[in-house]
This record gives structure tokens, C-alpha cells and sequence, in this order.
């Protein structure tokens, strides 16, 4: 080998893997912007586990399993596609995230996040706020969303 391959593979075997908090943080924004903002019901799928199941304080226990959430998912998405239609953002509070490991799992992730709603291309109204618990799954290099606790919801001005 070269002196600038082995070079470049000790800089890579000695890089920092990127922080817990980092990783579970980009899939959190990867998933909520293809939840909200996207319409791909594959690739929400594959951020789910098979068992994955959502609770909110409003709705209660919200799904069981992964299809039946992407079922959901994709009705919505065919609704969302009317030109007058209403839209909606999610924001986690960045100084509110915390991330923590969980041995041989993954990572649970708490905070509080706030929702933006428009009708069509209308301007965008912050309209709510919540806090949530999200069971993180690591597979391999990908992270999967096990579990989703929403609650303590409240209207915004």
C-alpha cells in the first residue's frame, strides 16, 4: 500500500463516529419532513418498525403496526394533493431534545416540538405545541421508529 492510503485509512479508523444525539436527530427530521411535508409511503415505511405503535394524548392508541400507519399515511398524502388543501410543518424545539442510549436497542429521544398549519399556498400560522417520547431502533446504520408518545398538546395564538 501507498503511504497515502494508509494515511487515509488511519484518519478514517481514528474519526469520531458521529455523536447519538446527531444521528437520531437527522432521522427525526428525515422523518417528520417526509411525514408531513412529503408524500412517499415506501419510504416512511422503511423508517418504521413492523411493530411500531403511536399513542397521543388526543387520539389515543393511534396505530399498531407499521402498514396500518402507512395506510393512514397515504390516505392523507392523497387528500394533501388538493390545490386548497391544508398543509402542516412539525418543529422540534432543538433546546428541548435530549437523546439517550438504550443498551442493545437503539435510543429514546424526549422534547417538546411546535406545529405549523397553511391552507394551500397560503402563509404558514404556528397553531400548536406538544411534548413527545420516541423509541429509536438501530438497525444496522439505519434508525427505526419503534414507539411515538405525543402529548401534553396545546394551541398557539
Amino acid at each position: 500500500m501507498t503511504v497515502a492510503v494508509l494515511a487515509a485509512l488511519a484518519l478514517t479508523a481514528s474519526a469520531p463516529a458521529e455523536p447519538l444525539e446527531a444521528r437520531v436527530m437527522a432521522a427525526d427530521a428525515r422523518f417528520f419532513a417526509l411525514f408531513f411535508e412529503g408524500c412517499d409511503p415506501d419510504g416512511l415505511r422503511a423508517m418504521l418498525t413492523d411493530d411500531f405503535e403511536f399513542f397521543d394524548d388526543r387520539g389515543g392508541l393511534v396505530a399498531t403496526d407499521a402498514d396500518g400507519f402507512v395506510a393512514q399515511y397515504a390516505a392523507r398524502c392523497h387528500e394533501r394533493s388538493a390545490p386548497d388543501a391544508w398543509r402542516s410543518r412539525r418543529e422540534a424545539l432543538a433546546d428541548s431534545v435530549a437523546v439517550y442510549p438504550i443498551n442493545n436497542y437503539g435510543a429514546v429521544e424526549t422534547g417538546e416540538h411546535v406545529f405549523y398549519e397553511r391552507r394551500g399556498d397560503g402563509p404558514e400560522a404556528r397553531v400548536g405545541r406538544a411534548r413527545f417520547t420516541q423509541m429509536w431502533k438501530q438497525e444496522g446504520p439505519d434508525w427505526k421508529l419503534a414507539r411515538v408518545f405525543s402529548y401534553d398538546h396545546s394551541a398557539l395564538p
